[in-house]
């Protein structure tokens, strides 16, 4: 074992870029898992980052390792580099820098794309321009679907439309099972536990099936008891004490609940009747479909006049105090004021004083490290632009459904956004640290591993990917999230719901068969499956689908040419012939 310290500057180049490639992954697929909870309102974007940065690093060093192979090994031929292993180090290096590049451009300019494609793309330009076209495993049929890059190809045209599909089937489950049925709210109440029950045994499948870091040996029969076990489990203590807790707030109007009461559980029960909501006060259930109009108030809007007349004042005003009342109808009266939770400001206004006083300075370190997470993004996605088309229009076309049968989807919601957040890490933390992890591998020991063509990745490398992709998250996850969410589709809990367990379904099997997805494209597809159920595709904004489409496909192409230029002009200069 013999370190190639002649080639240091490719480990640090790679390292950089790595970590950089690692950031995008954070910063540009964080609104795959959070976008529908933040655009629902089920969470604060402040909580969805905190939540975000944690599950994401969890996924990454518990689950990551087995699709980081996938990336490393099976798209290009590296038996072909065994004589001289430092091209395939410089090759890595090539094809994370091209990655890195790209998405950064993408990130800035709020492209979502693919960060799946876009390593890909960066492996097979080096791979070509180094071995050739000959030394791609293009398609390697005999040892499975999960073998050579057309395997990655099945995976992007089956993502988007499975993942729509399990997204669709489930939202319509909840539409005509709850929301659509007399007395929603009861139930929605009753199936509360049953939805934690089989989200909770969708993250233990990923957790114990075969592969990742985290080794379990379990037979079958095992596996099986041990995920319908989970399950069973986490629903009786969602039904004991969670339930009681939404009881109270959701049919009792219990204003007065807090989330620090959920542990009391059945002793809830016993509280007395909570007295009226004084105005202005906190608590009770904010109202989800703020903002947005329905079709009836929109026509109203518009039979009314233009914007800034006094007649679409006067109309713009009743839409906007119109209370859902406890049965769920819609009325003009006032019985109970909805209430809508504001953002709050972390940063605040910059104070006034010299820039070395100590108010200032510490505005300063405030706006660096949380500027990235104090942002507004309900409010972001309703800007007009040429992307966002007539969103009133669109949002319109959406019904809406009982305000506190929604409530009841928010945690369900958080906890689906959680698994997919979890599941994103062990997905996606390969495009950084894949090769990344076959350039260390090189450089540490000299070598590859000849037998099996692949070693182990070790853990500090996974916490090395997963650490880039939380602080990408935190610092500019918000860049993308703004053209996703209500950009595509009106959001609320139910429907948020229903596209993450549908897009969190699609990637925990991609991880189970060893297939790099896009979870861009899981989530995408599982937000168009769901506006769908809507019953017009009228409810979608097809420009920005068409805009996230035209991004997956310009990737893997561009990636490609740069990763193939970068090793073709290296490879071919004096001082690297001279080295190698």
């Amino acid at each position: 074992m013999v370190a190639l310290h002649q080639y240091d500057y490719i480990f640090a180049i790679g390292t950089i870029f790595a970590f950089l490639d690692a950031w995008n992954i954070g910063a540009n697929d964080v609104a795959n898992s959070w976008s529908t909870s933040v655009s629902s309102r089920s969470l604060t974007y402040l909580q969805a980052m905190s939540l975000g940065s944690v599950l994401e690093f969890a996924g990454s060093v518990g689950v990551g390792a087995r699709v980081a192979d996938t990336i490393r090994t099976k798209v290009v031929d590296i038996d072909l580099f065994e004589n001289d292993p430092a091209l395939l180090m410089l090759g890595m290096m090539c094809a994370v820098v091209a990655s890195s590049i790209y998405l950064t451009i993408c990130t800035r300019i709020g492209l979502p794309v693919s960060t799946t494609h876009s390593i890909m793309g960066g492996i097979i330009g080096m791979g070509i321009a180094l071995v050739g076209s000959d030394g791609i495993h293009w398609a390697e049929l005999d040892k499975g679907i999960n073998s050579g890059v057309v395997s990655v190809f099945l995976a992007w045209i089956i993502a988007p439309g499975l993942s729509g599909a399990f997204a669709a089937i489930i939202f319509l489950i909840t539409k005509y099972g709850v929301m659509l049925r007399s007395k929603p709210v009861w139930k929605g109440l009753l199936l509360v536990p049953v939805y934690f029950g089989i989200t909770a045994s969708l993250l233990t499948m990923l957790i114990v099936w075969k592969g990742g870091s985290i080794k379990i040996e379990f037979t079958n029969a095992e596996i099986i008891g041990l995920i319908i076990g989970v399950g069973v489990a986490w629903g009786l203590v969602i039904a004991i004490f969670l339930v009681p807790w939404l009881y109270r707030l959701v049919i009792k109007d219990d204003w007065q609940l807090r989330w620090y009461h959920i542990p009391i559980g059945p002793l809830l029960l016993r509280r007395g009747e909570p007295p009226a909501q004084p105005e202005g006060a906190a608590g009770g259930i904010q109202d989800f479909y703020a903002g947005h109009l329905t079709r009836e108030e929109l026509n109203d809007l518009r039979r009314a006049g233009q914007n800034g007349s006094a007649e679409f004042e006067r109309a713009d005003d009743q839409a906007e105090t119109k209370q859902v009342s406890r049965d769920g109808s819609d009325e003009h009266t006032d019985p109970e004021p909805v209430q809508v939770q504001q953002p709050r400001k972390i940063i605040g206004p910059k104070p006034e004083g010299p820039i070395y006083s100590g108010a200032v300075l510490f505005w300063w370190l405030k706006f660096v490290f949380l500027q990235g997470v104090d942002q507004d993004i309900v409010s972001m996605q309703q800007s007009t632009g040429i992307l966002s088309g007539d969103l009133e229009e669109i949002h319109a076309n959406v019904p809406h459904y009982d305000n506190r049968a929604e409530y009841l989807y928010t945690f369900l919601q958080v906890m689906t956004a959680c698994t997919a957040s979890f599941t994103h890490g062990a997905n996606d933390v390969a495009n950084a640290i894949g090769p990344y992890a076959t350039i260390f591998q090189i450089w540490h020991t000299g070598s590859m591993d000849s037998e099996s063509g692949k070693s182990d990745v070790p853990i500090w490398i996974l916490c090395f990917g997963g650490g880039a992709i939380a602080l990408g998250i935190w610092t500019y996850g918000y860049n993308i999230m703004r053209n996703l969410g209500n950009r595509l589709t009106l959001h609320s809990p139910s429907r948020g719901f229903s596209m993450e367990l549908g897009s969190a379904i699609t990637v925990i099997l991609a991880t189970r068969l060893k297939l790099p997805v896009s979870t861009t494209q899981c989530i995408t597809g599982a937000t168009v499956g769901v506006g769908l159920c809507s019953g017009t595709w009228r409810s979608i904004n097809w420009r920005m689908v068409a805009w996230i489409y035209m991004g997956w496909f310009i990737t893997l192409p561009v990636a490609g040419i740069i990763s193939g230029c970068l090793c073709g002009v290296i490879v071919n200069a004096p001082r690297w012939g001279y080295e190698g």
